[in-house]
């Protein structure tokens, strides 16, 4: 017997099975349900808000300004009526693996293929408005790292995976390999259990880490951390406790991915075909990308999340790795 479930207004109801299947349906591999309404919402949000004002207060955050509106520390504050949220994981990962030897520059999977926020946000957004049609009354929003959700907290509370001591989100069936997205409605549904933590006294991740940006267990500071620089910074020199350790990397970092037990024992290829690399993305090599023109970085890098990366930081990044020495980064 399914059960309905009722919109914040009352006017509006829908199974909450149908939108599993329908999430399912569209693509995604995991979806789970967490409640703003659950009794222990509030003591576990004190608990979350506390954590993330000392990580601020730490300047953990570096330019990353958005870190810091109130916003994601009260999900009302994004949509007033949310009564629920549902979440769901899109697996990314393709087996290619990176050539060795210095000559070569590397670049993140989640670069390798298309912008994974357009495939999310299509994928998104036919969930939220299928579920609007249901009924008068149901509103619904949806985010994929675009907005002040925090999209690991909530993954976490809907059963999807457990945030690791590498700040990732690592799911039982996939690793950490997964991107996530939230649809935010006002139908108040039954949650999921969250995930409980299985990282055990593992430390590879925090082993791993060549410029230590995982300062403790579960916290990462931006300021150390290769992805950020190579990612967010838009300085025109990268500091030498950086430049120093890239080993490589020009676009993100996979170093505490790729060491992570789990990823090692569960990722699998996904069958999103969008994902899939583009072929220039596995073994580029150091010297072209510090030498690539604004206009070949337009026409390299089609419909790819890499254009955050602007043409003078990939020049500044690969410029940077031109004299590293070698370094061990398995793969996986």
């Amino acid at each position: 017997m399914h059960s309905t479930f009722v919109a914040s207004d009352g006017s509006a109801s829908v199974e909450v099975s149908q939108i599993k299947q329908k999430a399912l349906d569209l693509g995604f591999h995991q979806v789970g349900i967490a409640s703003v309404d659950d009794r222990t919402f509030l003591a576990e949000q004190t608990q979350e808000n506390a954590a993330l004002q000392a990580w601020l207060a730490n300047g953990f955050q570096a330019d990353m300004a958005w870190m810091e509106n109130p916003k994601r520390q009260d999900i009302r504050q994004v949509m007033p009526t949310v009564r629920s949220v549902i979440c769901v994981a899109l697996n990314y990962y393709t087996p290619q693996i990176r050539p060795e030897g210095n000559e070569y520059a590397k670049i993140s999977r989640y670069g390798w293929g298309r912008d994974y926020h357009r495939v999310l946000h299509k994928r998104l957004k036919a969930l939220t408005s299928w579920l609007e049609a249901q009924a008068d009354g149901i509103a619904a929003r949806f985010y994929a790292d675009t907005g002040p959700v925090p999209d690991k907290v909530w993954a976490q509370r809907a059963g999807i995976g457990w945030i690791a001591k590498n700040s990732n989100v690592i799911t039982r069936n996939y690793g950490s390999w997964v991107f996530l997205g939230e649809v935010l409605t006002n139908l108040a549904l039954p949650p999921d259990r969250p995930h409980t933590q299985h990282c055990g006294t593992c430390t590879r991740c925090i082993e791993a880490c060549p410029t230590q940006a995982i300062t403790q267990p579960f916290v990462v500071d931006a300021n150390r951390c290769i992805a950020y620089h190579t990612i967010e910074n838009r300085q025109p020199q990268l500091p030498e406790a950086i430049a120093s350790q890239m080993q490589g990397w020009v676009a993100g970092c996979d170093i505490c991915q790729d060491v992570c037990p789990w990823n090692q024992r569960f990722a699998q290829e996904t069958d999103v075909a969008e994902f899939q690399p583009y072929p220039q993305n596995i073994a580029p090599t150091v010297k072209e990308l510090a030498e690539l023109s604004d206009e070949a970085w337009n026409h390299r890098f089609p419909a790819s999340a890499l254009r955050r990366i602007k043409p003078d930081m990939l020049r500044r990044n690969a410029t940077a790795n031109l004299h590293r020495t070698p370094a061990k980064n398995p793969e996986v």
